[in-house]
């Protein structure tokens, strides 16, 4: 595979990431437990959304053939997207979601913080910009663990809920796809063993504060960083592209 396909696979990763998890946010506005913290989710779904969005630019830039980022954006088959499986998984409730939110947001602000030494321009720049919002995504869903973890006896059981069945999609984010172990030996992308270890420090550090236990289970799914999805993305995706499939090249 020729250096600039893997570059723009790369950006898939990256950006598929962060344009999910936005839209699973973008579902809370209006419906946040207390009107900060739906204002709060709402920016960071807007974070999310803007940081895809300068992924797919830089991708549509390499491509060429009229791409743009909307079209890598909505006009994809669910196939096509190389997001992890957890990003995409039902809210369900308050717990779920900062519970998915403290397993990525981590993950997204060490990755981000690496990618600020990509050798890759577009990338650096855009890590530099984004890991500005990471710091605070993950401080916010770090204190959500801390607070619903040491909270009371039902908020406690609600997260541990959640801790344990959403645990086994946590691990994806580390187990490297061909594309990302290219990428970093080109030197654009980063290595996901070290992130692996600064995240499992921090996670390990949140828990014990928050008084929550940590499952011992060591297997993990896998499947959508390589386009084999849960069947919860084929509904995201629905909601989603609708405007631009039923009203194609529309502008506001």
């Amino acid at each position: 595979m020729e250096q600039t396909e893997i570059l723009y696979q790369y950006l898939l990763h990256l950006g598929d990431n962060s344009l999910i998890q936005g839209q699973r946010d973008g579902e809370w506005c209006g419906h946040g437990p207390v009107l900060e913290q739906d204002i709060a989710l709402t920016n960071i779904a807007l974070d999310l959304f803007g940081e895809a969005r300068n992924i797919f630019a830089a991708a549509a830039r390499l491509k060429g053939n009229g791409e743009t980022e909307d079209s890598i954006a909505f006009l994809r088959d669910v196939l096509q997207y190389k997001n992890a499986l957890l990003v995409e998984q039902p809210n369900q409730d308050w717990a779920y979601t900062i519970v998915k939110h403290f397993f990525y947001d981590n993950f997204h602000n060490i990755l981000m913080t690496e990618l600020c030494n990509s050798n890759n321009t577009d990338i650096k720049a855009i890590a530099h910009k984004s890991v500005k919002e990471t710091n605070y995504h993950a401080r916010w869903s770090n204190e959500w663990m801390i607070r619903l973890g040491d909270g009371t006896t039902v908020s406690k059981e609600k997260v541990q809920t959640a801790l344990n069945e959403l645990w086994e999609y946590s691990g994806e984010f580390f187990i490297a796809t061909s594309i990302e172990t290219q990428a970093e030996q080109l030197g654009f992308g980063a290595n996901l063993e070290t992130i692996h270890k600064a995240w499992t420090k921090t996670i390990d550090e949140i828990l014990l504060e928050a008084t929550l236990e940590k499952p011992s289970s060591t297997f993990f799914q896998k499947g959508g960083k390589t386009g084999i999805h849960s069947e919860y993305l084929g509904f995201v995706l629905a909601e989603m592209q609708y405007l631009q499939r039923a009203y194609p090249g529309a502008e506001w």
